[in-house]
């Protein structure tokens, strides 16, 4: 695949042929939609086709590949697409998914990729998400759901430890306490439920099982009919070197995961991908889009932790360079219900965050990002906004760097090298992505 930086591509400067250029609107503001972005836009370059991208809200580095429209609502977003005659809208966040964006777009007869607001209840509950894995045999930890903390709090008193407590809501990849004893427990219910930390998504909690191992994602494609994984990832949650301190949003993704052998892939299949797609079609929650599967690997087996019901971030970041297959293609096919393969590279991809000093907590912004322009891999813009022709700061994840090579080694040191080129003040990111 072409390495060149995307943040100089335009998919706008198009070629000259006589088939009118296909549309494709993305949604979402984040290094995901920057990827994926990226990816239609290699692809149609690659087959010499014309392309316009949109992006609703989109970054510094998305308008680079196409325009950027500052829409809100929900209506305002269909009433673009249905007035520019986009072709394809492809929904990166969970929060447009949750609000039924999807159900609006198909009522007008556009098409869209993801799942519609009853699917979306995967993601969206993580109540509902349980039971869902529970009735259908689906693997995964023994949980019990609430509604007020007194009952929750009694049921604690009578659970070993450690123990998680999660808001079942959507909490912006946050809500998720893992407790060590009774009173961290207690106060975990009291501020999730009663202090509304997480908002409404504090309204039901789930306490269930701890367990332990070791994290893998798999985001997949769903056409209806059938699940097509992709490549595993390894994502590294925590801020500090070591997998230490606060929970963010990822500080680096490891494609495939090292870690995820066969044998693995093989017991997530049987135990977990199987029983799910069962479980789908049982329930008429049919649709075309993205299943993420996040497992914890154990002693005793494989694990669902959560579905996701969108592409993965950073997770995205770093399988989207390996993907082979032609990406509008793919959603075309998944959206008519036809089969199809994923294809990867057999390279690995190493992507390293680089995010706000503060991060996850407080963290000022407004701080050019200098060196860009030197960055000879793919990278991707998640918190940063074009200013008088300045890129500055405007989030916490800030940079995703990815490197690709024939060996995790390779890949490591082409991120790093390149993440050496980029600089803002109070800059910070891990130095031991892809040593484990």
């Amino acid at each position: 695949m072409d390495n060149s930086q995307p943040i100089t591509q335009n998919s706008q400067l198009t070629t000259h042929n006589s088939q009118p250029p296909t549309r494709i609107l993305v949604i979402g503001s984040g290094g995901r939609e920057h990827a994926i972005g990226w990816k239609f836009a290699e692809d149609f370059k690659k087959k010499n086709q014309e392309l316009e991208l949109f992006f609703i809200p989109g970054n510094a580095g998305t308008a680079q590949l196409g325009q950027n429209i500052s829409l809100k609502s929900l209506e305002e977003i269909r009433d673009f697409a249905k007035e520019e005659k986009i072709d394809l809208t492809f929904v990166g966040p969970e929060d447009e998914l949750s609000r039924g964006i999807v159900d609006m777009f198909k009522e007008a007869g556009m098409e869209i990729f993801g799942p519609d607001q009853k699917a979306a209840q995967l993601e969206a509950s993580k109540a509902f998400a349980k039971d869902f894995m529970q009735k259908n045999g689906v693997k995964t930890a023994r949980y019990k759901t609430f509604q007020g903390p007194m009952l929750a709090i009694e049921y604690l008193e009578s659970q070993e430890f450690p123990i998680v407590v999660k808001a079942s809501g959507l909490a912006a990849g946050k809500g998720v306490i893992i407790c060590q004893n009774f009173e961290e427990a207690k106060k975990a219910v009291l501020e999730i439920m009663e202090d509304k930390t997480f908002g409404e998504a504090g309204s039901e909690v789930v306490i269930e099982e701890y367990l332990e191992g070791f994290e893998a994602s798999i985001l997949s494609f769903f056409n209806g009919k059938e699940i097509v994984p992709f490549v595993s990832a390894k994502d590294h949650k925590k801020i500090g070197e070591g997998e230490v301190g606060l929970n963010t949003g990822g500080m680096g993704v490891l494609a495939p995961n090292p870690s995820f052998k066969r044998e693995h892939f093989d017991a997530f299949e049987t135990d977990i991908l199987q029983p799910t797609l069962k479980g789908l079609l049982e329930e008429n929650l049919l649709f075309s889009g993205v299943i993420f599967f996040g497992l914890m690997i154990t002693t005793k087996g494989v694990y669902l932790l959560e579905y996701n019901l969108r592409m993965g971030d950073p997770e995205t970041q770093a399988t989207l360079p390996l993907l082979e297959n032609d990406l509008y293609e793919i959603v075309k096919k998944s959206n008519r219900g036809e089969h199809f393969k994923l294809e990867f590279s057999n390279q690995q991809a190493c992507c390293v965050v680089m995010v706000s000093g503060g991060y996850p907590l407080n963290y000022e912004k407004g701080f050019e990002i200098r060196g860009l322009e030197n960055v000879q891999s793919p990278y991707f813009i998640a918190g940063a906004q074009l200013s008088d022709g300045k890129v500055l700061t405007s989030g916490g994840r800030v940079v995703n760097v990815v490197g690709i090579g024939g060996t995790m080694e390779v890949a490591r040191e082409i991120a790093y090298e390149n993440v050496k080129r980029i600089h803002f003040d109070y800059e910070y990111y891990r130095n031991d992505i892809g040593l484990d």
